[in-house]
């Protein structure tokens, strides 16, 4: 992998045009007569104290000194054209929907209606969704699952390069780089194999962000040349929540996917989260390397304290085997949880409720503390304290968890004619053998357990319920409580 300081860039990262243009409008005086309908603070006393009034001054409407998200011709196209540089990609483009947004413009960028997508089943909820929206039709890698920690791994070669034998006329593969847990696919020999095909490569890297700024971290999107990226800068990137940049690269036209990214983001783009982004990249750009030095020697820090308490296991670069870990990603912190006899979410809860130490995620077998530059060694070591605590406390006999393989989809029909297929509302505990209309997943990851068009089965339900015992946070059908599920109509003719 190539770093910024490593490859040449060619734009003066210092700039930071958006930020810039807003310090400008504000010392021009400018009175609103547009929107926002608050008025730079004035008309909403409590939301200024409650802010900032600096965060409502900033928050302003598109104008000629701002430019247009939509259709940028100066300080966001200048904006993007430095993040281009930064990312090493063709063109950016940002993004304020979040990189669900991204993902979604990847695939109805790459693909039609009724057009196939090689992707992994374990990809976040935003692929699936994309499908609903572009009537692509999905052709899952089963992406194995390492059995003693019960997390989906990264996709073999050789289950791509059968899939691409299988389906020649797909027109591209979705690579999810890193997964949640920070496990990498061999990036470089996908994309070799799918563009020997004729095929684009899309990389959800929304947990890679950080993979462009050091040198010690696995490759990035595109560095091996695949086609699209979509990076939430929000996540180990340092911007405000929900502004992300889609890359793209090689052949893929700017101006349409430009067109795509319009289909769905909004028109009234906010330079809150624009500025962010544009302030964000600069400092990755002139300081990632060592940024990134230091969340890897706290995360590993903290992978050393964890190890030594017993109950736990914190993994790291031992589980690479050259395919489906090809690397990974040291500066996350995976836990698995299951020796001490606890589900993940369970300590997840404890960490929360008890200690008052929010954490990303957990399932039923680990949990992910995400660590970033903004992260103390003090607050480390109170979370290192924390899970000794609950071991003792709380450790039990480890053979009362549920033992999970991945549940491979029986497919039925396209994402899209389930999702808006006629629908007949079952209880959970009876819909087995019926062909599902929505998706079940916990949140986060936001992997689907169940997704449109797929077959539900007595394993799907048996796991579903066992989430639910644990405390998961179930998400996907239109019944909040998740007892009934949306099911395709049978014909009954």
């Amino acid at each position: 992998m190539k770093t910024s300081e490593e490859r040449p860039l060619k734009l003066s990262q210092h700039r930071v045009p958006i930020m810039e243009a807003l310090q400008q409008y504000q010392e021009a005086r400018v009175v609103p007569f547009d929107v926002p309908g608050h008025k730079h603070g004035r008309g909403n006393k409590e939301l200024v104290d409650f802010l900032g009034d600096t965060c409502l001054q900033h928050d302003v409407n598109s104008m000629k000194p701002l430019d247009n998200l939509c259709h940028p011709v100066s300080v966001i196209r200048e904006a993007e054209e430095l993040a281009a540089d930064a990312f090493g990609a063709k063109h950016a483009f940002l993004l304020v929907n979040g990189t669900t947004s991204a993902v979604q413009a990847m695939v109805m960028t790459a693909c039609k209606s009724g057009e196939k997508i090689i992707m992994p089943r374990n990809v976040h909820r935003s692929a699936i969704n994309a499908l609903i929206l572009s009537g692509a039709i999905p052709i899952y890698v089963n992406p194995g699952v390492q059995k003693e920690l019960g997390i989906p791994l990264g996709m073999a070669v050789e289950e791509v390069k059968k899939a691409i034998m299988d389906h020649p006329d797909a027109k591209a593969i979705l690579i999810n780089n890193p997964t949640y847990y920070g496990i990498c696919s061999n990036m470089k020999a996908i994309t070799d194999l799918a563009h020997a095909h004729g095929m684009l490569v899309l990389v959800d890297e929304a947990h890679g962000t950080h993979f462009y700024f050091n040198d010690k971290l696995p490759a990035s999107a595109m560095s091996v040349g695949a086609d699209m990226a979509s990076i939430s800068m929000h996540k180990s990137g340092g911007s405000l929540t929900q502004s992300s940049f889609l890359l793209i690269n090689n052949e893929v036209s700017e101006g349409y996917t430009r067109q795509i990214v319009n289909l769905t983001q909004t028109t009234s783009g906010s330079y809150l989260l624009m500025s962010s982004l544009d302030i964000s990249r600069k400092n990755l750009a002139l300081h990632g390397q060592e940024i990134f030095d230091k969340v890897i020697t706290m995360a590993q820090y903290t992978r050393d304290e964890v190890n030594q308490i017993g109950g736990y296991y914190a993994y790291s670069k031992e589980l690479i085997n050259g395919d489906t870990v090809y690397d990974f990603d040291e500066s996350k912190l995976s836990i698995h949880t299951r020796q001490m006899g606890l589900a993940g979410i369970e300590v997840y809860d404890i960490l929360r409720d008890e200690y008052d130490i929010q954490i990303e995620f957990g399932d039923v077998a680990n949990i992910l503390a995400y660590i970033s530059v903004g992260d103390r060694t003090l607050d480390l070591e109170r979370l290192v304290a924390a899970l000794a605590e609950i071991n003792r406390r709380f450790k039990k006999d480890p053979g009362t968890l549920f033992d999970h393989e991945y549940i491979n989809p029986q497919i039925v029909q396209s994402p899209q004619q389930a999702f808006y297929a006629d629908k007949d509302t079952l209880l959970l505990s009876e819909s087995s053998g019926h062909v599902a209309s929505e998706f079940v997943m916990c949140y986060p990851p936001g992997i689907p357990i169940v997704a449109p068009g797929e077959r539900i089965t007595t394993e799907i339900i048996e796991y579903i319920n066992y989430c639910k015992d644990k405390g998961c946070f179930l998400t996907g059908t239109e019944d909040a409580k998740v007892d009934w599920i949306n099911v395709v109509k049978e014909d009954v003719r």
